[in-house]
């Protein structure tokens, strides 16, 4: 898997989500939204649009891949 930067918690605090809020939009659990924060988890192509719908950001300014 490649190494990647997540800021996520940082846009998603931006907009006043809980990571239940956020997961619940998207359509997934909150332990999911965590390890995406925390880099532990690469997002699906489906997952990571929907995540920056949410959030009202770049895809590329939430996910930075080496």
């Amino acid at each position: 898997m490649a190494e990647f930067e997540c800021r996520l918690k940082r846009y998603r605090q931006l907009k006043d989500l809980t990571q239940e809020q956020l997961a619940a939009q998207v359509g997934v659990r909150r332990e999911t939204i965590m390890r995406l924060e925390k880099a532990q988890y690469n997002p699906s192509l489906k997952l990571a649009i929907d995540i920056s719908r949410a959030v009202e950001a770049p895809i590329e300014e939430l996910f930075i891949f080496d």
